[in-house]
């Protein structure tokens, strides 16, 4: 009787091998990723698309075992860190904490913010509030997590307790963690957007996508956060097949630029075009700036002229929004621009060009007037850079 229950104990209902437990784990484990992405994050904070109720439910009850998060909690601290990415009410920001603090205490982060009242209030319209909600999920977070260990180990035997470990630390390490540190720290950047998002990784398969984090803080209501030929989003993969068969309704992807014959006059269709491919802009203006500066520090170098070392220290910075720029380099900037008529011209029209898209009372009528006259001033200019950028402009075809 004793040897029974022992061998119970070890082996559990499915009685698996070591490798087919650790399959399972890293099934369950990315099933939760493809619910924390797809359900909580592109469908609740950004409702970048709409779930099948049956397939809302489902993640919402997977996600109250596996992690005891609620869907209120996590949709209004990701709209917050949005709505003030990278400032001091930032809850998760590595520019605010430092990037050691939230790779290791990205949970901790999480859960005092999700302490926050205001920040439930004024971030959490729209989650579901129905009775499941009320008297299952938020009365009992703790019960799914205390469920799905008594699951694992019924079905595992006592390796049960590791698969649990790692299902418990599967979010706080890399949601948590990874994406909302390294996210904001290292890696590479399709977009100049006004925050420091980075792509980790061209292929989003291990965090189900979330690995393209530049590509969606520039487009925070893409279903898709692939953007490159080269880029995959898993997650993209899941919602699409969804969509096939009825489970799922994209409502949003980001635009995918694309170049026409340039237009021969401004008119609203080209400030909307441009509004809506303004981060490809900026990325577009990045590449000039530095170009720019290296190609004037050679200049100034060549001149023996101290302010060439200034320069080439530039082109490290000065590409970036300025928004990014540090006291020590907004303080260097009139010094950069002294030193290079070109650069100012560039740095100058770069800022009038994105008072077109900034928010303001400006009727379309203006902005339409503004976007001809700085294509005019572009393109009468000795800087080849302003010449291509307006031909560009001109040639974006409506999102």
């Amino acid at each position: 009787m004793i040897d029974s229950v022992l061998q119970f104990l070890n082996a559990g209902l499915l009685d698996l091998s070591g490798w087919q437990v650790l399959g399972v784990t890293l099934l369950f484990t990315h099933i939760t990723i493809a619910g924390v992405t797809i359900y909580l994050h592109r469908c609740q904070a950004h409702r970048a698309l709409d779930l099948h109720p049956v397939v809302s439910h489902f993640f919402r009850f997977w996600l109250w075992l596996t992690t005891g998060m609620l869907t209120r909690e996590w949709a209004s601290i990701h709209r917050k860190h949005h709505a003030k990415c990278e400032g001091p009410e930032d809850p998760h920001s590595p520019v605010r904490f430092g990037l050691r603090k939230v790779l290791l205490e990205g949970a901790e982060l999480y859960r005092e913010e999700a302490t926050n009242r205001e920040t439930m209030e004024k971030y959490g319209h729209g989650t579901p509030d129905d009775w499941i909600e009320r008297n299952l999920y938020t009365r009992f977070p703790i019960g799914g997590i205390l469920s799905m260990l008594a699951i694992n180990v019924a079905l595992f035997g006592v390796i049960g307790v590791s698969v649990f470990g790692v299902q418990m630390l599967w979010i706080p390490v890399f949601a948590a963690g990874v994406i909302n540190g390294l996210g904001h720290a290292q890696g590479y950047r399709n977009f100049e957007c006004p925050d420091a998002s980075t792509n980790i990784v061209p292929w989003g398969i291990l965090i189900g996508g979330e690995e393209l984090h530049n590509n969606h803080h520039a487009f925070p209501t893409s279903a898709r956060l692939s953007n490159k030929w080269y880029e995959f989003d898993i997650g993209w993969l899941y919602i699409r097949l969804l969509s096939m068969v009825g489970l799922a309704r994209v409502k949003k992807i980001a635009p995918t630029p694309k170049l026409t014959h340039a237009r021969t006059s401004i008119d609203l269709d080209a400030v909307q075009a441009l509004i809506a491919h303004r981060y490809d802009v900026m990325q577009q203006f990045a590449r000039s700036l530095r170009k720019a500066c290296a190609e004037e520090a050679a200049r100034l170098s060549q001149l023996r002229r101290p302010e060439g070392q200034l320069l080439s220290a530039a082109r490290h910075w000065l590409p970036l929004d300025a928004v990014r720029w540090s006291g020590d380099q907004r303080a260097a900037l009139p010094e950069v621009l002294a030193a290079s008529e070109r650069l100012s011209v560039l740095v100058e029209m770069r800022r009038e060009l994105g008072v077109i898209w900034e928010r303001s009372n400006r009727s379309r009528d203006q902005l339409v007037v503004m976007l001809q006259q700085w294509c005019q001033r572009a393109e009468s200019s000795d800087i080849p850079a302003l010449r291509s950028m307006s031909v560009r402009i001109r040639s974006y075809a409506a999102a």
